[in-house]
């Protein structure tokens, strides 16, 4: 069924998720009406809840597991679901063995029992057996908006262990190790409760960006405003949008454009985000006809809420017959939640950093029915576990030869800014 372009407000939005919390299983995407929305598909809302049918990740054969299931739906019905930085140690001889407060299966992907959809023409489909009386549910539901109890979040490194930590890693970009890796850390709240429905609806409006996404699994929650597309099939083309490039907005224009010709003429982000694109040139290679690989936009400008980004696009044309799920397999996991080359940056990665990733640089997405495919990058989130009350984000940056620690720091928290206003936090001991 439809319903007119009128009924497609915020406010049925914010219904519509209040209605999903019902559920045990639930996955939300939102571009949010961005304007740059980085070429996405026709739909800007998806609400998929209940599970008919699902898949779900053990630690062991995952990748087989996922291509079995997508080709058991396909031509049926969409697939949502996430998949967790994790899955990398079923591609290379690597493991994750630090800790873990929020415990996402390494995969999960289910057909929903009721899907809602907002196309680009505000049109709305409720796709169900019970599609009136949910339309009707919906519309009905009362949304309540309380204020959020402060929360303290503890820093996982202090500034001190991070800025000795860099110089480690620049050390082993100066021996030839890696040219730029990827790290992050983690900021966290023990016994803490959220209300998760309402961290997300502040994140998005604090950070509207084209990726957003809220999705519970078993009591985990993940509330994500993320400006980053992973990777695209469209028909037989192949896309990536890697980000790789941040500064501040500011509120007065002229001091706002300043800003974005830093950004656009920076010599250091420029490089790290080249870095990158080779990278993704090269694991899009692997699953692409020959010479197809192209470069559409080489350090494109992006402004959001609260940062611009640099971001480029690459697109190739995928070789015929391949299954699509060794398409994402073949980038897995996303070169700029990373480094190069790849597989030595994420081995750093474990040594260096000290919080288990899971969801935090995976992925969150859909498959259409005609094996089409969009999937983020799980950045600018926060994770929680309602059984544990345990809720953390995380954020990192690019270090490179050209890494100044203090500056890479100051980074990580302006990213955080978005997650500490949604939850009404500060961090201790900063």
């Amino acid at each position: 069924m439809s319903q007119e372009k009128e009924l497609i407000s915020s406010e049925f939005i914010q219904k519509a998720c209040t209605w999903a919390q019902t559920f045990d299983t639930f996955c939300i995407l939102d571009n949010n009406r961005i304007a740059n929305a980085l070429n996405l598909q026709e739909i800007e809302f998806a609400l998929a809840v209940g599970v008919a049918d699902s898949c779900e990740g053990t630690g062991t054969e995952d990748w087989d597991k996922f291509k079995a299931f997508i080709d058991t739906h396909t031509g049926s019905t969409p697939i949502f679901g996430y998949l967790t930085y994790d899955l990398k140690n079923q591609l290379e001889e690597l493991s994750s063995k630090h800790a873990d407060g929020i415990g996402f299966a390494p995969l999960f992907l289910f057909t929903p029992i009721h899907l809602i959809l907002i196309d680009s023409n505000g049109q709305l489909m409720v796709m169900s057996e019970q599609g009136d009386a949910i339309l009707k549910e919906i519309q009905t539901t009362e949304i309540t908006r309380t204020a959020c109890e402060p929360i303290k979040m503890k820093a996982r490194v202090n500034k001190e262990e991070y800025i000795e930590k860099v110089e480690k890693i620049r050390q082993h970009i100066i021996e030839g190790d890696v040219y730029e890796l990827n790290y992050c850390v983690e900021f966290y709240a023990e016994n803490t409760p959220i209300n998760p429905l309402q961290t997300y609806l502040s994140i998005q409006e604090i950070s509207p960006t084209p990726f957003g996404c809220f999705m519970k699994w078993k009591s985990r929650y993940l509330m994500c405003a993320s400006p980053e597309r992973f990777i695209r099939k469209s028909l037989n083309i192949l896309s990536s949008q890697p980000i790789k490039g941040t500064v501040r907005r500011a509120l007065e224009p002229s001091k706002d454009k300043e800003l974005i010709e830093e950004l656009r003429n920076s010599e250091k982000e420029k490089a790290e985000n080249l870095m990158i694109v080779d990278l993704v040139r090269n694991d899009l290679a692997k699953s692409s006809e020959t010479g197809s690989v192209k470069v559409d936009e080489l350090y494109g400008i992006y402004s959001f809420k609260q940062v611009h980004q640099m971001i480029s696009t690459v697109s190739s044309t995928i070789i015929d017959g391949l299954h699509p799920v060794e398409a994402i397999e073949n980038a897995f996991p996303m070169g700029s939640m990373t480094g190069a080359p790849k597989v030595m940056a994420m081995k750093l990665i474990e040594e260096y950093e000290q919080t288990k990733r899971g969801l935090y640089s995976g992925s969150v997405g859909y498959f259409a029915p005609n094996e089409d495919f969009d999937f983020n990058v799980v950045i600018r989130s926060i994770q929680y576990n309602a059984n544990t009350n345990y809720v953390n984000f995380e954020v990192g940056s690019a270090i490179t030869f050209d890494s100044i620690a203090e500056h890479e720091y100051d980074e990580c928290l302006l990213k955080a800014q978005a997650m500490l206003k949604a939850l009404n936090a500060e961090i201790e001991n900063n």
